[in-house]
């Protein structure tokens, strides 16, 4: 049997956080699950919300740490050893102040870049080797100290912004699932364009 995939969002758990840019993981993930019409349910053994989807035959877990974003690692640790999951079939999506809002980046491994829920992942997979799809949501003023910024809801234009955004990652998540990351990387990394996310 072929193993799954696993799409982890990464965000804080809770309504206050809801929506705000720290949790554009959560937010790609759940686009996801609509599409795929996946259901979620509370897995509280791996701290994680979790739905199961398939995508052209291949079994696709889509999961969000309920552990708040600096002990996002516990739950992915607990996915991936609990079902098995090879290092190229996982795949974490964080958001990324250090790019603007409109811009997507997949990449195969690297550095944190002092994502905390990045560096907790890469603690408890013991390697820095897993995928990982960055969402631009920009920072203000090129000010260091961010966690206002990070925290804080989409404006009005940043969200028709950012649903192009979401529609392109979810097509670059289908991209990987269906045929591999360097595909994925080449056809969607960049910049959204709306005159071509209709393809």
């Amino acid at each position: 049997m072929e193993p799954m995939h696993l799409i982890v969002g990464l965000g804080n758990p809770g309504a206050e956080y809801a929506k705000t840019r720290h949790n554009a993981g959560f937010l790609l993930v759940e686009k996801l699950a609509e599409q795929w019409r996946a259901g979620w349910g509370n897995e509280h053994k791996f701290v994680a919300r979790v739905a199961k989807a398939e995508r052209n035959g291949r079994k696709v877990l889509l999961a969000e740490p309920q552990t708040f974003m600096n002990l996002s690692g516990e739950a992915v640790g607990a996915l991936v050893k609990f079902y098995q999951v090879p290092l190229e079939k996982i795949l974490v999506i964080v958001d990324d102040a250090d790019l603007p809002l409109g811009e997507i980046r997949l990449r195969p491994g690297g550095g944190s870049g002092g994502h905390h829920g990045l560096e907790s992942v890469t603690q408890h997979l013991g390697l820095k080797a897993y995928a990982r799809l960055r969402i631009g949501i920009g920072r203000k003023n090129e000010v260091r100290q961010i966690s206002g910024h990070v925290l804080g809801k989409f404006s009005a234009d940043e969200s028709a912004l950012l649903e192009k955004v979401l529609k392109r990652a979810a097509n670059q998540m289908e991209c990987w699932v269906d045929a591999g990351l360097q595909k994925a990387m080449n056809q969607f990394n960049g910049v959204v364009d709306s005159t071509n996310e209709e393809k």
